[in-house]
């Protein structure tokens, strides 16, 4: 599967890797949380980021992100390659990260 990956402080890197929970939970470091950004993408979290108290991210569509987060396509209930269109996107550098 193909995603996207932002560290703390660190830019946005394509991966390719399994769709596998265990793979995404260590990616995020613990259990995973989901929140759609558009019908067809996904940002995967640390469900207990903030409470870990790991370090600030970036924030998307108001939510403050702690720790790493990955941006996965979504179809249905699966999680799946992320579309091109936000591959271009931030590639042409339209992905602008908001501080609080």
């Amino acid at each position: 599967m193909r995603i996207l990956m932002k560290e703390p402080g660190k830019g946005i890197r394509a991966m390719v890797i399994p769709n596998e929970l265990k793979l995404l939970q260590e990616l995020v470091g613990g259990y995973i949380e989901t929140y759609s950004i558009s019908e067809d993408v996904l940002i995967i979290c640390n469900e207990d980021g903030k409470i870990m108290g790991l370090p600030y991210n970036c924030t998307i569509c108001g939510e403050d992100f702690m720790g790493n987060i990955l941006f996965v396509g979504v179809d249905g209930e699966d999680f799946t390659d992320v579309p091109d269109a936000l591959i271009r996107m931030i590639a042409e550098g339209h992905f602008k990260e908001v501080k609080a």
